[in-house]
C-alpha cells in the first residue's frame, strides 16, 4: 500500500496553476496545465487516466478506479477552470494563514479536487465492488463545456458533485434562463412625432408589468430549500440618438427558477405581460435547468452516513442557489447529490478554503465510495 499524499500538499500546488477560463478573460490559459498536473499526480497502478479536449486547450481529467466487479459507480464531479484575479494582490500564492489557504479558486472549488484527488488514491489501494470515477471538468464557470462532453464517454450510477456546501449535504440547487425582449418601433427625427414611434416608450410598459410580476414572484410560497424564484432586469439598450425616435429597444433578464419550473413555463409568463400596443417578441437564448434529489435515494443516504463517521454529528440537508453542474448529471440518469469544504471568496478579491474542511472532506468521499459502492 503506498502512502497518499495530504490535502494540504495538493491543495496548494492546484492553487498555484493558473487555470482561469478564456471564455470569461482573454488570452488566459484555461485549464490544460491544471489538467496534466493532475493526471501526473494520480499516476498509480489501479488508476485509469484520461483527458478530454472538447475543445482546444480545454481540457477535463477522468480518473478511474475500476470496480472488482458487482458494485455501483460512482463519479466525484468538480471543475478546474476558475474566474479571473482582478483585484487580487497574490492570486496564485497557496499561502496558508490560521488554518485557510487562499488563492484563486481555492474555494471555487480546488479544494473539492485536492480532496477528490486523495480520496481517489486511497480507494486505489483497496479497489472497490463498482468503479470510482474522478472527474475534473473544464469550463463549468462559463458554459459546462467540460461535464456536458464527459457525458457522452463516462456514465456512473451516481455522483457527488464537489462545490463547496461546508460539509453539509446539499439536495438542490436553482436554475436560470437568459432571456431577451425587444420591442420595435419607427425611426423618424424627434421634430416630427407624427412619423416616430418610440420603441423605449413600448419597452417602459412591458418593465411596468415586469416589476409586477418580479414582486408576485418574490411572495410565492417557497420552495423549502431554496426560497422563490426571482428575476432582474440586466440590461437595457435602445435607441440611436437624442433626436430619433427609437427603432428598437432590447431587455436582457436574468430569471432564477427553482425545480417544478421549466423553460415553456417562465415564457409563457412573460409572453402574458404583452399586449399588441408593444410590438414585442421574447425569446429565450441559454437555459439551465434547476436540481434537486430526494433525501431517501441512495447516494443522498450515503452521504449522510459518511457524514456522520466522519464528523461524529447529523448533517444538515441544504439547498444552494447558484447553478451547479448537478443539474446536468441529474439529467442525464445520474443519481447526485452536492458536498464540499467551508471557506468563503467565490468570484471576490479574497478567496479562501478552509484546510481542515478539505481533510475532512477527502475522507468523507472515501466513506461515501466504500458504502455505496461496496
Amino acid at each position: 500500500m503506498r502512502s497518499v499524499p495530504s490535502v494540504p500538499i495538493f491543495l496548494a500546488e492546484l492553487v498555484r496553476i493558473n487555470s482561469v477560463n478564456p471564455v470569461l478573460v482573454s488570452g488566459a490559459p484555461g485549464e490544460a496545465a491544471i489538467a496534466r498536473w493532475i493526471a501526473s499526480a494520480l499516476q498509480h497502478p489501479n488508476i485509469e487516466v484520461r483527458l478530454f479536449e472538447p475543445e482546444p486547450g480545454r481540457v477535463t481529467v477522468a480518473a478511474t478506479v475500476k470496480g472488482t466487479g458487482g458494485g455501483r459507480s460512482l463519479m466525484f464531479n468538480g471543475h478546474i477552470d476558475t474566474v479571473g484575479v482582478e483585484g487580487m494582490a497574490e492570486p496564485f500564492s497557496g499561502e496558508v494563514r490560521d488554518g485557510k489557504l487562499y488563492g484563486r479558486g481555492a474555494f471555487d472549488m480546488k479544494g473539492s479536487i485536492a480532496a477528490s484527488m486523495v480520496a481517489l488514491l486511497a480507494i486505489a489501494d483497496a479497489p472497490l465492488r463498482g468503479d470510482v470515477v474522478l472527474a475534473a471538468v473544464a469550463d463549468e464557470e462559463y458554459g459546462s463545456l467540460g461535464t456536458m462532453d464527459l457525458l457522452r464517454h463516462i456514465r456512473t450510477d451516481a455522483a457527488v458533485v464537489t462545490e463547496p456546501t461546508a460539509l453539509d449535504v446539499c439536495l438542490a440547487h436553482k436554475g436560470y434562463l437568459w432571456i431577451e425582449v425587444e420591442t420595435t418601433g419607427r425611426a423618424a427625427h424627434g421634430s416630427r412625432f407624427e412619423l416616430g414611434v418610440d420603441a423605449n416608450m413600448r419597452m417602459g410598459r412591458f418593465l411596468a408589468r415586469l416589476d409586477l410580476l418580479e414582486q408576485e414572484l418574490r411572495a410565492r410560497k417557497p420552495h423549502p430549500l431554496l426560497g422563490p424564484p426571482s428575476l432582474h432586469a440586466a440590461m437595457l439598450n435602445g435607441g440611436t440618438g437624442l433626436s430619433t425616435y427609437a427603432a428598437s429597444c432590447k431587455l436582457q433578464i436574468e430569471r432564477r427558477t427553482v425545480p417544478g419550473e421549466s423553460e415553456q413555463s417562465v415564457l409563457n409568463e412573460l409572453n402574458a405581460l404583452l399586449d399588441s400596443s408593444m410590438s414585442a417578441t421574447i425569446r429565450s437564448y441559454f437555459v439551465r435547468d434547476p436540481f434537486e434529489v430526494a433525501p431517501s435515494a441512495a447516494i443522498v443516504q450515503s452521504a449522510l452516513r459518511a457524514c456522520r463517521v466522519v464528523r461524529h454529528c447529523e448533517p444538515k440537508l441544504i439547498g444552494d442557489t447558484p447553478w451547479m453542474d448537478a443539474a446536468l448529471l441529474q439529467a442525464a440518469g445520474i443519481e447526485t447529490v452536492v458536498l464540499g469544504p467551508a471557506g468563503a471568496g467565490a468570484h471576490a478579491a479574497e478567496e479562501w478554503v478552509d484546510v481542515e474542511s478539505v481533510a475532512q472532506l477527502a475522507q468523507i468521499l472515501e466513506a461515501i465510495a466504500r458504502d455505496y459502492c461496496g
